[in-house]
């Protein structure tokens, strides 16, 4: 069996940094990006806590360099801004031919933020009507694949917060499959009052800094990013000499069809997805040396992923945390800036913490990392669920 899929390039922006460098700087440094709401004009404002990107959508733009005219949405800017750092990480030439080269992004809410900022205003101001066409999904995958100069292969996925790991997943498949000899692989995703609202109304909103897998932990914390990945084939890295940051051995998605929002009890889902990518890695559960975990710090998730974990690595678990502490969930982003964030702990040989952890829950007995742990790390095992019984596991392996 080979190595898997080679990862030549990464790009990140989170609430923690706005590059690789910053989120690892942050990551090492247990320096969360989780703060009141600053950049919405919500009711809810001052009472639940986001991972808000400190960068506003003009300072984006001028870094961009687009025309004041764009009508780009905040998630297809935060796109371009990470997928351009992956571009020129991989060392990438414009100049390269017959490379068939793919570009799949993940959203959930799309250009939402302009269509609820301008939607009664368009009517009365036809110059925001620019923004009816910015809405959809694949808006912003189809700008920042235009802007990169990507045609051969073009897609979006939008399966919750397991989106980014599931764009991953396909476009590893795309390459394994010799339809493709590189993709670029993520996704992206603001905030708004839309995702604000709906994540209310479920009543899983924390008014604190989240705390998962905490017994005592009250909810999650929204955040917004966005991270992609190069992936290339081993073709194609031989040809060109490229240096691998690390591989992705392992993929696989599940659903247990338990409920629109839940997860079921016996983490039905997240068991099958874990076995699976194992299964297709070449791997046994004891190979892999620490778990970055979906952990939103919802009642029901914390307890579903934990017991799907002592399901599939009995009473040896690895060293899990979960990073969503340090950024919020990032919904369809998720699965992407965890694998930049498992590439990293890679890359350094480092578990980084689980913040905000104080009581194991009880019954259970998992007590995530805490402090950043200095290990030896091969494999690197990180999780994504969302809406829908969406269940998707990646395996990252070390570059030797």
């Amino acid at each position: 069996m080979g190595k898997g899929v080679a990862i030549t390039g990464m790009g990140i922006i989170s609430s923690i940094g706005n590059t690789v460098a910053e989120n690892l700087h942050a990551l090492k440094l247990k320096q969360h990006g989780i703060s009141t709401i600053k950049k919405i004009d919500t009711i809810h404002k001052n009472n639940i806590k986001v991972g808000e990107i400190n960068w506003t959508n003009e300072e984006m733009i001028d870094r961009l360099g687009l025309a004041q005219t764009n009508n780009y949405s905040r998630t297809a800017l935060l796109s371009e801004i990470a997928a351009k750092e992956a571009i020129k990480n991989a060392n990438i030439s414009k100049e390269e031919e017959n490379v068939r080269t793919g570009f799949i992004s993940s959203t959930s809410v799309g250009g939402m933020d302009k269509t609820e900022q301008f939607y009664y205003s368009q009517f009365e101001d036809v110059t925001y009507q620019k923004y009816i066409t910015s809405h959809p999904a694949e808006d912003a995958t189809t700008k920042v694949a235009n802007s990169l100069g990507i045609s051969d292969f073009v897609t979006t996925i939008s399966t919750a917060c397991s989106s980014g790991a599931n764009a991953i997943m396909l476009g590893a498949r795309m390459i394994k499959a010799g339809k493709l000899d590189r993709v670029v692989v993520g996704g992206a995703d603001c905030l708004s009052k839309f995702t604000i609202n709906g994540f209310k109304t479920l009543m899983i909103l924390s008014e604190e800094q989240c705390k998962p897998f905490d017994e005592n932990r009250t909810g999650l914390n929204l955040g917004e990013g966005a991270a992609y990945l190069v992936l290339e084939s081993e073709e194609l890295v031989r040809k060109n000499n490229k240096k691998v940051l690390a591989y992705l051995s392992g993929y696989a998605n599940a659903n247990d069809a338990f409920h629109q929002t839940a997860s079921s009890e016996n983490g039905e889902g997240a068991t099958l997805a874990m076995t699976k990518a194992l299964k297709v890695a070449g791997l046994q559960p004891v190979n892999i040396d620490c778990i970055n975990a979906h952990g939103t710090a919802t009642v029901n998730n914390d307890n579903s992923e934990t017991i799907a974990i002592r399901r599939v690595f009995g009473d040896n678990v690895s060293p899990m945390s979960s990073t969503k502490a340090y950024t919020g969930h990032t919904l369809a982003a998720a699965g992407a800036i965890e694998a930049v964030y498992s590439v990293l702990s890679l890359n350094n040989q480092e578990v980084f913490p689980n913040l905000n952890f104080e009581t194991p829950i009880v019954n259970n007995g998992i007590i995530p990392v805490t402090e950043v742990l200095n290990t030896a790390i091969d494999n690197v095992l990180s999780n994504s669920f969302g809406f829908g019984g969406n269940c998707s596991t990646l395996i990252f392996s070390k570059a030797i």
